[in-house]
């Protein structure tokens, strides 16, 4: 049974590889006071195990490791890379992996450390899955070009030799298998508010899901 702390503040976030919903939901997790969590980078990091300790990858090794899991571990340069996102994407179809993930994003979500006044995550399966009571529900994306060229520009400051066209049918790969995956797939539900960020740069995707998530609080008087 997870532990719930009441009155806190949850935001949901959907979206695809690399249409910058990590930058966004950071700046919002800031500006709210609120415990951000890339659940991707769970797996990323599970991924990254895996070809590391090929030997010992195990559901037992696995389970050890995540219990000791620090938020230092899922800041890592090598769990950027396209190996580990490629592979991140197949671990995560995996039923028993998926229930230790999953009790860990539960146990964020809803009893984030007390310092914070709520948390805000970010996956493919938030919205529905993982918060679905969220009080802010958002699905982020860009038109694959965009997506692309931003990973590009982002894994090429570890790897010199990665190209644009290999990133972009990464890019491909990965939305395939997010989108059509049995378990936990990505989807845009219902009660989720739709933003695109093609034209947007940082700032002004900050400054609408801040008016949108402004306007509701101060309705309910909680700001």
């Amino acid at each position: 049974m997870i532990k719930k702390r009441s009155n806190i503040l949850k935001i949901a976030i959907d979206s695809p590889a690399a249409a910058g919903a990590g930058t966004i939901a950071k700046a919002i997790s800031k500006h709210y006071k609120l415990f951000y969590l890339d659940t991707g980078k769970i797996y990323r990091y599970i991924a990254y195990l895996k070809i590391k300790f090929p030997r010992k990858f195990n559901y037992k090794f696995i389970k050890s490791k995540i219990k000791f899991l620090k938020m230092k571990d899922l800041s890592k340069k090598s769990l950027l890379s396209d190996k580990v996102g490629n592979e991140a994407s197949i671990i995560s179809q995996n039923k028993k992996l998926r229930k230790i993930v999953h009790l860990i994003q539960l146990n964020y979500a809803y009893n984030p450390p007390k310092k914070y006044k709520g948390s805000c995550l970010d996956g493919r399966d938030i919205t529905y899955n993982i918060i679905p009571d969220a009080d802010f529900k958002f699905y982020i994306t860009a038109n694959i070009t965009t997506r692309a060229k931003r990973r590009f520009k982002e894994l090429k400051a570890i790897n010199k030799k990665i190209t644009y066209k290999e990133v972009l049918k990464s890019i491909k790969k990965r939305d395939k298998s997010d989108l059509n995956r049995k378990i936990a797939p990505l989807k845009k539900t219902i009660d989720s508010l739709l933003i695109n960020t093609t034209n947007l740069n940082k700032r002004a995707c900050f400054l609408k899901i801040k008016k949108i998530i402004d306007r509701k609080l101060i309705v309910n008087g909680n700001l």
